[in-house]
Parts: structure tokens; sequence; C-alpha cells
């Protein structure tokens, strides 16, 4: 169980939020959303934050999903890599990748199972969510998949779904 309960699924108030909300989500309210509908204000941004990250970025969404992955797993936030695996799936990962993903530091120096690039986004996802500070060397080898603006895209996905991961460990919402 949840640390505070869910609102109920059926939630109908605020209207034109929860409307937002299950808009995004393909009709449905997810438990997360659920936990964030406590607080409408946090809910309204979270949604429209979550929605430019996950819609409206330039990184290809195999990388996005590595490393919405890479933070899960790391960050031990069962509920987010439950929800986010079959998308690394559908945007061409392996389930071999997924299940490396357990151990991040060893993934990201696998070259059999990752791609320069993969490497490069799981060893910032790694830098950034173990130890916050990213080394000189880390960050060159992100800016060389795209340029400036995916790589600030890349750190901004991972900053993002540290966030998420932390409220979902936090709260205590399982899958």
């Amino acid at each position: 169980m949840p640390r505070i309960p869910f609102v109920p699924a059926d939630i109908a108030e605020p209207r034109e939020l929860v409307e937002a909300v299950r808009k995004r989500r393909g009709g449905t309210l997810l438990e997360l959303d659920r936990m964030l509908l406590h607080s409408p204000a946090f809910t309204a941004g979270w949604n429209a934050h979550l929605g430019a990250v996950r819609t409206q970025l330039s990184v290809p969404g195999k990388l996005r999903e590595l490393a919405i992955c890479g933070v899960a797993a790391w960050n031990r936030a069962d509920y987010e890599l439950v929800h986010h695996a079959p998308l690394f799936l559908k945007e061409g990962g392996t389930q071999a990748q997924v299940e490396a993903l357990r151990d991040l530091a060893r993934a990201a120096g696998d070259e059999k199972l990752f791609t320069a690039d993969e490497r490069a986004v799981l060893q910032l996802t790694l830098e950034m969510t173990r130890d916050v500070e990213v080394r000189d060397a880390t960050f060159v080898a992100v800016r060389a998949i795209g340029g400036e603006r995916m790589a600030v895209e890349i750190v901004g996905i991972i900053a993002t779904y540290n966030m998420v991961s932390r409220f979902l460990v936090a709260l205590d919402v399982q899958p």
C-alpha cells in the first residue's frame, strides 16, 4: 500500500485538469496520477512538463526510454521500470538490455549490448543519478550524440525521471 491513499479512479474534479491528465494517458488515470491529484497545482505542472518530455523533444525514443529505465533501475523505482521497459522494447531495445540495467555501472561499459551512444547515455544517467556531478568526458560523449540541444534534452530527461522515481519511491507507489 502506498503511504497516502490514491484518490478514487473515477475522480472528476477539477474537471479540466482530470480531463487533461486522462487525455495524455489515453483515457485512464494511472496510480501515479491518482497520487498526484492530491495536489491539483502540482498535477498541472507535472502533466505539462512530462507531456513535453515524452512527446516534444528531439531525443530518439530508444535513448529517451533507455535513460528513463536506467534511472528507474538505479533508484529501485519498480513502478517506473514496469511502465517504461515496454516502451523501451517498443523503441527497439531488447530484453537483455533491460535486464542489464540492474547493474547500471556495468551496462554503461558493455560494448556488446549497447552502442557507443547508448553507453554515453547510460554513463550520464549513472553519474547524474548516483553522483549528481558529471565528468567532462561523459558530457563530451553525450554532446557528440546530437549537439547542444540533444545534450540539454538528455540531461533534462534524466533529471525529470529522477524526480519521478524519487516521488514514487518516497510515497511507496508500487506496480
